[in-house]
């Protein structure tokens, strides 16, 4: 009795997550740097690396760690560790991360605005001096077609999404919850698709200037968060279809709501900044 909990914290049993997360994320940035290199030699040039297989393998322990945490941490909540208290902190602490993915985005659109308002001059003389924007020779995208196209994809996704979500919390009609996330998951594997092919046919590349620098770099990572966002909405929709969630417990769903309409929001400011006004 002395050590019965009388509180509503949750307090984390020893876990090897951390240490196993901390060790493979350095592999995989270690090894991304090596792969970048070419070659790098070590411990006093005994052994050289070089290729993509320590990020690879730094990479699949990575999603090791995510799927064993997670895991884990959805058994907590099954065995009633999520009181209302700590369901306060988790929502707090995804807002925060949602948060630091803004000023992320915020950093590309900063250069993007910078490089447009003053471009600099083809002789690399002083910005805003004969400068143009795009740089001479770029031929950017119509924004009315493809990226037109790809903004109501993703938009109709975010609504499906939002579906699934009142289906759920004030109606508890799960057969419409697998729906909504079905369809939210399908049109992000098909804006994913479309930006590929318009990667591809890109009459500009990364590298050699700033306007395709930018351009890559913003939408690029934008295309990786929606490749995030949909596999968080498919570990969802496996989670509902295993009897997971409820009214009053569907924190994770909520999470990835919220992440799903952060990049919706996210790709109305690239289409309009980036291939609107930009182009």
């Amino acid at each position: 009795m002395a050590h019965a909990k009388n509180h509503d914290y949750h307090i984390l049993n020893p876990s090897i997550w951390p240490l196993l997360a901390s060790v493979f994320g350095f592999v995989m940035l270690f090894g991304a740097v090596v792969w970048m290199a070419g070659e790098v030699t070590i411990l006093f040039e005994a052994i050289t690396l070089g290729g993509p297989w320590l990020f690879l393998i730094g990479f699949v322990g990575v999603l090791y760690v995510m799927f064993g945490w997670w895991a884990a941490t959805v058994e907590e909540n099954k065995i009633g560790d999520h009181t209302p208290v700590v369901l306060i902190g988790l929502r707090y602490g995804f807002i925060l991360f949602i948060m630091s993915e803004v000023m992320f985005f915020f950093a590309w659109f900063w250069s993007f605005f910078k490089h447009a308002m003053y471009p600099m001059h083809p002789e690399g003389l002083s910005p805003g001096i004969d400068g143009v924007w795009p740089p001479a020779g770029i031929e950017t995208f119509d924004p009315w077609h493809l990226p037109l196209i790809n903004t109501l994809i993703l938009l109709c996704s975010g609504a499906a999404a939002t579906w699934a979500h009142h289906a759920l919390v004030h109606e508890n009609n799960r057969k419409d919850v697998k729906q909504g996330l079905t369809i939210a998951i399908l049109l992000g594997l098909i804006f994913s698709v479309f930006q590929a092919y318009e990667y591809g046919h890109a009459a500009f590349g990364f590298a050699g200037n700033i306007y395709g620098a930018n351009f890559f770099m913003a939408t690029g990572f934008h295309g990786f968060h929606v490749i995030v966002g949909t596999i968080f909405l498919f570990i969802c929709l496996m989670r509902v279809l295993r009897g997971h969630f409820t009214p009053e417990s569907h924190l994770g769903f909520e999470a990835a709501a919220w992440y799903w309409h952060f990049v919706d929001v996210v790709w109305l400011f690239l289409f309009a900044a980036v291939y609107v006004w930009g182009g």
